[in-house]
């Protein structure tokens, strides 16, 4: 008997990756960093950018994004919530 395919919309399971670690390195290193380590590229980069374009003043993004995924949760780069 073999496993169907992987429904595209559809996630597996939960992560494997952490949301007190990326709300962490969102917060301690506010220009993406928790965004890349959940997978997430497309708005890490958005984050660094946004970030070097102000001189800095773009982090609170990042640290507001922070507390956001440590209170509310968020998923992964395939769409899997994070463990807690």
């Amino acid at each position: 008997m073999t496993t169907p395919p992987m429904q595209p919309g559809y996630s597996q399971g939960v992560s494997d990756k952490s949301k007190i670690v990326a709300g962490i390195l969102q917060i301690l290193l506010p220009f993406g960093v928790g965004r890349f380590y959940m997978g997430d590229t497309k708005t890490g980069v958005i984050q660094l950018i946004v970030t070097l374009v102000t001189c800095g003043f773009g982090g609170i993004w990042g640290v507001i994004d922070g507390i956001l995924i440590l209170v509310k949760g968020g998923v992964d780069g395939q769409g899997r919530p994070l463990r807690d």
